[in-house]
């Protein structure tokens, strides 16, 4: 049985429904499903498409779009009373993408000539370098984020703790039997693939190294707060903190790791703040541990360790998805919020606790100084966490 993710519905509408309008732009992290989901809506679609893929070909090709471009027109003007969808996977490998996507949009516009398109991209990186300047006003874009537990369970049966263990990549959940499999795949197959493919080959990172061990030392200390100063302690080719703060926030667009900031009413602050690491995944976690499963469920205090990083990691992907959902820390002296959600203007404080409760002076000494609209217990006296990994945050306001 095939299972659909929510966002294929919305793809098939444009696609399937609408006049040629925009550019579709699905893009995400690497294995989430982008390339099985512009399959389905392929096969449903009503008129023929074509898949091309950019990974193998030499970035300085220049000409390579518009020879795709061109087989897809002629492939057209066999039917010319039905559309054709074009479907570019990777687009962002080549160079100058974005200039050659929009000379070939724009002369089939001019020609009224209905060629739909949709791009696929592994990165938030895709967005900034290209579709922001040379596209704007001639797309849309999807975000496709990692797998929710209410996704996972349903396509694999995953329960609540197998999901904040395993995470939620549909492509290597198969070998979850085989733990050892399991870890050597997500390491090889997914994550060393997204650094070297979704970072390294788009973006100038003079320190490669360095940003592989932040990658590392930020997803071991996921769910902390540690200063750039105090990290670059265990990283041997240190640079300076404004490199270790660009490359967390390349780690982040990639859908990896990001650094949570501190909530403050004043953005300069804000940015001045130590980052609490968050994986975006905790598959991340899991997969470069040297623990396993049975062991962790023995270890109250790494499993909530655990538990607390597959909230913020839930957390963090709606944000991705919702613009207008902002996620921060607050910690001051003693008291601390482990997550703070602000939503058009309202704020909800949350506090993780896996194990017994017992004192909440940080949700009371925040609530003194800010006065959020709610707060929230993610745990046994309040929320159950596995209920809450299953919830969309707007709905708590």
């Amino acid at each position: 049985m095939s299972f659909y993710r929510s966002d294929k519905k919305v793809i098939h509408h444009r696609l399937g429904n609408e006049p040629r309008r925009f550019i579709q732009v699905i893009y995400g992290p690497r294995q989430v499903g982008k390339t099985t989901l512009v399959r389905q809506v392929m096969k449903e679609l009503n008129y023929p498409s074509k898949f091309v893929a950019a990974d193998a070909v030499p970035a300085g090709d220049q000409a390579w779009i518009n020879q795709q471009w061109e087989a897809a027109r002629l492939q057209q003007s066999l039917q010319t009373d039905k559309p054709l969808l074009l479907v570019i996977d990777e687009v962002q490998k080549i160079h100058n993408w974005s200039e050659q996507v929009k000379a070939e949009w724009d002369k089939d516009s001019l020609e009224e000539r209905d060629i739909r398109v949709v791009l696929l991209g592994s990165s938030r990186l895709m967005l900034q370098q290209g579709l922001t300047e040379s596209l704007a006003g001639r797309f849309e874009a999807t975000y496709l984020g990692h797998w929710t537990l209410t996704e996972m369970k349903t396509a694999f049966g995953l329960s609540a703790e197998e999901y904040v263990w395993f995470g939620g990549y549909p492509g290597a959940i198969t070998l979850r039997e085989d733990e050892d499999r399991w870890k050597s795949y997500l390491r090889d197959s997914l994550l060393e693939t997204s650094i070297s493919k979704d970072i390294l080959m788009l973006t100038r990172v003079d320190k490669p190294a360095l940003m592989k061990r932040l990658f590392e030392l930020g997803s071991v200390y996921s769910g902390q707060i540690l200063s750039f100063t105090k990290i670059m302690g265990q990283l041997t080719e240190a640079g300076n903190t404004t490199t270790l703060a660009n490359y967390l926030e390349l780690l982040n667009d990639a859908g990896l790791l990001g650094g949570i900031e501190k909530y403050s009413p004043n953005m300069i602050r804000k940015r001045a703040s130590s980052p609490k690491f968050q994986v975006h995944n905790t598959a991340i976690m899991s997969g470069i541990s040297n623990e396993s499963y049975e062991n962790l469920r023995q270890d109250p205090i790494s499993w909530g360790r655990w538990v607390e990083s597959a909230v913020g990691a839930h957390l963090m992907n709606q944000s991705f998805r919702n613009k207008k959902l902002s996620i921060y820390y607050w910690k001051e002296g003693n008291d601390e919020v482990d997550f703070v959600v602000e939503y058009q203007k309202k704020l909800i404080g949350l506090e993780v606790k896996s194990g017994l409760t017992g004192k909440l002076t940080g949700l009371n000494a925040f609530k003194d100084k800010f006065a959020p609209d709610k707060l929230f217990v993610i745990g046994n006296d309040g929320i159950p966490w596995q209920e809450f990994l299953a919830l969309d945050m707007t709905d708590l306001f």
